[in-house]
């Protein structure tokens, strides 16, 4: 079965009760886990982390029999410099969220969908990744 990336968007769209996204995002989550765990990256993690006042909030917010944490494999940081290079290259604005291309990275990597809002970038950089985004 498949494991899905799910970027830190779609995971605060459920934790915070987001009026417009909590409803796709929830059932895209549940889609997902279906077929596969639900990964995180150190990356995902820390951007998550801003939304919680204690470390064991969070933890217990991403259970590990239900959200694995990868590292970001050496290929993928490579993979994400190289994009964020293009990225400048093409007039990106020096304030970019590298970390988007960390995450895009990993999950191209491993051969991961992404779970997402924000295909744009990740389609631009990463066209062969499988993006799970809303319509």
């Amino acid at each position: 079965m498949p494991d899905t990336m799910v970027d830190s968007n779609v995971l605060l769209d459920v934790f915070n009760q987001d009026p417009q996204w909590s409803a796709w995002s929830s059932t895209a989550i549940m889609e997902a886990a279906e077929k596969g765990m639900l990964v995180i990256n150190a990356i995902i993690y820390a951007e998550l982390s801003l939304n919680f006042d204690r470390i064991e909030e969070l933890d217990a917010a991403l259970p590990p029999e239900q959200i694995e944490r990868r590292a970001i494999p050496w290929d993928a940081a490579f993979l994400a410099g190289r994009c964020f290079l293009d990225y400048r290259r093409r007039g990106g604005a020096k304030t970019s969220p590298l970390p988007d291309f960390f995450i895009g990275a990993h999950a191209a990597v491993e051969g991961l969908p992404l779970l997402t809002r924000d295909a744009t970038r990740y389609r631009t950089y990463f066209p062969r990744l499988k993006i799970i985004c809303p319509p």
